[in-house]
């Protein structure tokens, strides 16, 4: 069942899996736990920015349907994309592709330096702080080994008291093991969080970890959260409110 609760400015999706409830009531929740990109900030531009210079390098035509193939692979299976599209797959050593995908990485950690608050999302330093100022324990459970960073950059590592490191991760998502982190680096159990997140895959992390999940993003797409908001601008505590009471 979805229930919708609209306002002049802004439009709740609320998904009710009617075989499985909603894990948790709003009164149950004491942690949240956050995806960085997508939820947070946008960091996908410069993961395209740091590409688009790694190929002009190699000789590789840019191209819009390029950058979009290469969202969500992994640094390796990326440069082999860009590889393959410019005919030069078979060019390069794997000692040297190793080595270009570090300096994809390099040109990445220098495009973050020139990042600011500009990058947060509508709404979320306003959430953070709201969640802050109502003792909600904070963690964040990104598979980027560049997190502190990024937050550092945007002014929103205060907020965080915890994070998942990636690299002791044994399985990445959906398997619920990140969000699984995501509540015990907090101490808490999973029924006592709530994780954000903005991909199908990371829905199905957070309900594994039988935590309550929330969506931000196309609830077409997002079926499985228990509450879905189309815009982070929607991702208010009174929102949540109303939708998990």
């Amino acid at each position: 069942m979805i229930a919708q609760l609209s306002g002049t400015q802004q439009s709740i999706v609320l998904v009710i899996n009617e075989e499985e409830p909603l894990m948790s009531k709003f009164a149950d929740i004491k942690g949240f736990v956050f995806d960085l990109d997508g939820v947070i900030a946008d960091t996908s531009v410069y993961h395209s920015q740091a590409w688009h210079q790694l190929a002009d390098e190699l000789g590789v035509a840019w191209s819009e349907e390029l950058a979009d193939n290469l969202k969500g692979v992994s640094r390796m299976d990326s440069l082999n994309l860009i590889l393959k599209t410019g005919g030069k797959e078979n060019d390069y050593t794997e000692a040297e592709k190793v080595a270009y995908a570090a300096k994809k990485n390099t040109n990445y950690l220098n495009l973050l330096k020139g990042m600011d608050k500009t990058a947060i999302l509508p709404g979320i330093e306003d959430f953070l702080a709201d969640l802050a100022k109502h003792g909600y324990r904070l963690s964040l459970a990104s598979a980027s080994k560049n997190s502190p960073l990024v937050l550092e950059q945007l002014g929103l590592a205060h907020y965080f008291e915890a994070r998942v490191d990636p690299a002791t991760l044994k399985h990445g998502k959906p398997d619920p093991e990140i969000f699984e982190r995501g509540a015990e680096v907090l101490g808490l159990k999973p029924e006592e969080c709530a994780g954000v997140e903005d991909a199908k895959v990371g829905i199905q992390s957070i309900n594994g970890a039988g935590e309550t999940s929330i969506g931000i993003g196309d609830p077409a797409i997002l079926t499985g959260a228990d509450v879905n908001f189309t815009s982070t601008s929607e991702l208010t505590l009174a929102n949540l409110k109303a939708a998990l009471a």
